[in-house]
């Protein structure tokens, strides 16, 4: 029988090599029975087929289920029975029906939610803004939910989302949505098809979390992770659709964190657009209205002061370096320069010199320091000397910079007590007065300061002779002092003079710095032009 088989099979084989029939070695299609494959044999007509026949059950022998597994899984249709003993199914004779189709897991879900056919962005599907409860839960179930509210959300930039929403709670949180569901049942006669939708959002994702927000039991842990500037987004969103509870949870939220530059305007902004009642808004309010604050100008002056009376060296510079860019035109702290009150400024000034004078007298006493200093722990009065004086020099830049200035120009000229102590000081005690009058005739000399020729001569006469005798320690101590630039100011200064009052100076000059030479300041160049425009000038105007 085998040999017949196997000529058969090769005679087959001859007369159609396009087909080959599939054996033992892979069962993917049960082979006839050697009944039926002779009865049926007299009436096969064997032709060449360009694709090879379907096989109904892909798959090896070995890694096939077996058939009771096949018949409850519904992939053998009962019908079809294994008989024991045998390779091949014995089929009946009545015609086989369709096989029971299988269910696709993915096609099952409780709140499917889909875009309308018009919204060019359909929404994913499976989605759905209800939280999930936990398996222990004994409320009411994600399933059992009634959704029966299908919202769509049109935003200003073409986007479309549809939202699968339960009416009742969309209703009891907002009283805009409550008004839209209303006229949308009275529209449509079946309440399971109610359809609204919101047209014009500014942006469709924040709309979306504020109504997640609706269903979320703590809304405090939602803010929480979503952060100040999505809550402020949310927020704007609560006050449009008059959800009290969220705005109420997103006000909360805010005051209690803390925020950046760029929220702080967005809040400014969304306040000034919209109306909300002040009780429910106060403590938000209170940290963005400076209403019940000090006057900006008094509390400069009080911060000017305290970085004077400051006793660390480092603290205080740090101090002065803040305050500086608080006051500066360009400041990024503000939008509007500060004010500072002119008369609280020089008061500040006066007890700077006052402090500058005792300390003086200090030197001056025929009591020992020693002796004056017992018990107390006071630090070198050279270092506070150069505090006081650096002091008056930073006040001096805040007056030049806030145009203030020309009233200090005629108050460092009136010092007759520490014009009288400086012959008498120690060179290293009076060359530090010499560094605030130095100042002073560079802010002269580069047109900072516009002063009149009385005061500018007054000045002159008072401190050009100090700043002769300290020149050289100037030179060797100048603290950041551009020694080329006071002198060229120096000699502009006296240029602006009257001839005869130019003529005072510049022969005291040269008297000092014929003797000195180098610890004097050059003003060669200032003095050519004095001489030129005083003789030569008037010689050729006789001729």
């Amino acid at each position: 029988m085998a040999e017949t088989r196997g000529v058969r099979s090769a005679s087959a084989g001859r007369r159609a090599p396009g087909l080959r029939r599939v054996w033992c070695c892979s069962f993917v299609a049960a082979p006839d029975s050697p009944d039926h494959r002779r009865s049926s044999s007299t009436h096969r007509e064997l032709r060449p087929s360009k694709t090879p026949p379907k096989l109904s059950h892909p798959g090896s022998f070995h890694s096939s289920p077996s058939p009771s597994s096949k018949l409850g899984l519904g992939i053998i249709d009962p019908r079809r029975i294994l008989s024991p003993g045998r390779v091949s199914p014995i089929d009946s004779d009545t015609p086989l029906g369709p096989l029971p189709g299988i269910l696709d897991s993915a096609s099952i879900s409780t709140t499917a939610v889909e875009s309308e056919p018009e919204c060019p962005d359909p929404a994913p599907k499976e989605r759905s803004l209800v939280p999930d409860k936990p398996k222990t839960d004994t409320r009411v179930s994600l399933r059992e939910r009634s959704l029966d509210l299908r919202l769509c959300l049109r935003g200003k930039d073409g986007r479309c989302l549809v939202l699968e929403l339960d009416s009742a709670v969309l209703c009891e949180s907002s009283a805009f949505f409550a008004a839209r569901v209303m006229d949308s049942t009275r529209k449509v006669s079946d309440a399971d098809c109610q359809k609204i939708e919101v047209a014009g959002v500014e942006d469709v994702d924040v709309f979306k979390e504020t109504i997640e927000l609706m269903y979320e039991k703590d809304a405090s842990r939602w803010l929480m992770k979503a952060g100040v500037s999505r809550a402020i987004g949310v927020l704007e969103v609560c006050l449009k659709i008059m959800f009290d509870r969220g705005m109420r949870s997103c006000l909360k939220y805010i005051e209690a964190v803390p925020w950046t530059e760029t929220e702080e305007e967005k809040l400014k902004r969304l306040f000034a657009m919209s109306t909300i009642d002040k009780a429910i808004c106060e403590d938000v309010l209170a940290r963005l209205d400076p209403q019940d604050c000090n006057h900006s100008e008094d509390l400069a002056v009080q911060l000017i002061q305290s970085v004077t009376n400051a006793t660390n060296g480092n603290a205080r510079r740090e101090m002065r370096s803040l305050v500086n860019g608080l006051l500066s035109k360009s400041s990024v702290y503000q939008k509007e320069p500060v004010g500072l009150n002119k008369d609280s400024l020089y008061n500040v000034c006066h007890s700077c010199l006052n402090s500058l004078v005792n300390l003086f007298e200090e030197a001056l006493n025929s009591i020992p320091m020693d002796q004056m200093t017992a018990g107390k722990r006071t630090k070198p009065l050279i270092e506070r000397v150069s505090k006081q004086v650096e002091n008056l020099n930073w006040l001096l830049e805040i007056l030049i910079d806030k145009e203030m200035a020309e009233d200090f120009v005629g108050l460092w000229a009136n010092q007759k007590e520490l014009i009288r102590m400086h012959e008498s000081a120690s060179p290293m005690l009076r060359y530090e007065l010499s560094r605030i009058s130095a100042n002073v005739f560079i802010a002269l000399g580069l047109r900072k300061l516009q002063c009149p020729g009385g005061m500018r001569f007054s000045i002159l006469q008072s401190w050009f002779g100090p700043m002769l005798m300290d020149f050289g320690w100037l030179q060797r101590c100048s603290k950041g002092l551009d020694m080329r630039m006071l002198e060229e100011s120096l000699g502009q200064v006296i240029l602006t003079l009257r001839l005869k009052q130019q003529q005072i100076l510049f022969e005291e000059w040269f008297r000092c710095f014929a003797g000195h030479g180098t610890e004097c300041p050059n003003l060669c160049k200032a003095f050519q032009v004095w001489w030129r425009r005083s003789f030569v000038r008037t010689c050729e105007a006789r001729r």
